[in-house]
């Protein structure tokens, strides 16, 4: 039998990665984008590209369809991320809606022998300060904060449901945040990186994050496309890093000026209520938000034990990282 690798979301950042890495090592890729996604044409021309949207089964079924000695394994990690903690019915639409239509087809096309569901840490509830954040085997929409972590759990939840009573063969990764080469879209974490380079940011907030190497997180959703088992959750992190040490090491690694001061976060969260009561009566975006705030405050600890163990799940230093995308985006032209 030969194997065709199912990857939806493939124009992104995590996804394209993934598409690449298969490619890599010999696999048939077959890419799921947006019709007329003009991201598309950063999807490796190896891969087959099929059009469609997730919220319609009929271009999903052209992407499930294959010949008869061919099985199928789906990575499916399309979704639409937000930083905007409302209420959104096309986050919800697209994320849970679009993951019940991925299960659907699975159980549907009998070829199919694995989904691995890229879900979020934010899916997970947070833990005490002090206590690091483990995979759980449930996941309720109403313990987590904002609605992209919330459409994140309702979906995960759907997927381990529809292991435990339809049979279905998947596994779930939960990455962290994502950083790295080759993010053509510039996403919010390369954006911050380049307004250090660049100068434009005067101030940072004394908080923490936690951020992953792409070609890492790539590389564990496909070993657990190989070695996950059925009804597993496994978290994708790497090491707490504070902004202010995140900072340092973009200046070393840049040669710019370091960001000069820091703001305690509360502070940073009085201030974050002003603008956004601003932005609110003026009709505009916040320089900085309460919940932007909240996850430079929260507990940032994520135990990625079991994937080491299980995947041979490996993460680079935040300063590899930092100097691969800092000489990526240069020889891009986003920075001198």
């Amino acid at each position: 039998m030969k194997t065709l690798y199912l990857v939806t979301g493939a124009a992104g950042f995590l996804g394209g990665t993934v598409c690449r890495q298969l490619i890599g090592r010999g696999d048939r890729v077959r890419a799921f984008v947006l019709p007329n996604d003009p991201a598309m044409k950063y999807v490796p021309e190896e891969a087959e590209v099929v059009q469609g949207d997730l919220c319609d089964k009929e271009s999903l079924e052209k992407l499930f369809a294959v010949d008869e000695d061919t099985e199928t394994v789906v990575l499916h990690i399309a979704s639409i991320v937000t930083v905007d903690p409302g209420f959104n019915q096309k986050v919800i639409d697209v994320n849970v809606g679009g993951t019940q239509n991925i299960i659907d087809l699975c159980l549907s096309h009998k070829e199919c022998r694995k989904l691995v569901y890229c879900s979020s840490t934010g899916a997970i509830p947070e833990t005490q300060k002090g206590t690091a954040i483990r995979e759980t085997d449930s996941f309720d929409a109403d313990k987590v904060e904002g609605c992209y972590s919330q459409s994140k759990a309702m979906a995960t939840q759907l997927v381990l449901d529809a292991v435990r009573e339809r049979g279905l063969n998947a596994c779930v990764v939960h990455p962290s945040g994502i950083m790295g080469p080759e993010d053509y879209a510039v996403g919010e974490t390369t954006g911050t990186l380049i307004k250090i380079i660049n100068g434009d940011m005067p101030m940072g907030i004394d908080g923490s994050f936690n951020l992953c190497d792409v070609r890492d997180l790539a590389h564990g959703t496909i070993m657990a496309a190989d070695k996950g088992t059925a009804g597993s959750c496994y978290i994708l992190g790497n090491d707490e890093v504070s902004f202010r040490d995140f900072s340092k090491l973009v200046c070393e690694e840049s040669g710019c000026r370091p960001v000069k001061m820091f703001l305690p976060l509360g502070m940073a969260n009085f201030i974050a209520g002003i603008l956004e009561k601003k932005a609110r009566k003026n009709g505009e975006k916040p320089l900085m938000t309460s919940f932007s705030v909240y996850n430079l405050a929260r507990n940032n600890v994520f135990d990625s034990g079991k994937a080491r163990r299980e995947l041979g799940y490996t993460t680079r230093s935040y300063r590899e990282t930092i100097h691969d995308e800092i000489a990526w985006l240069k020889a891009e032209g986003k920075i001198a």
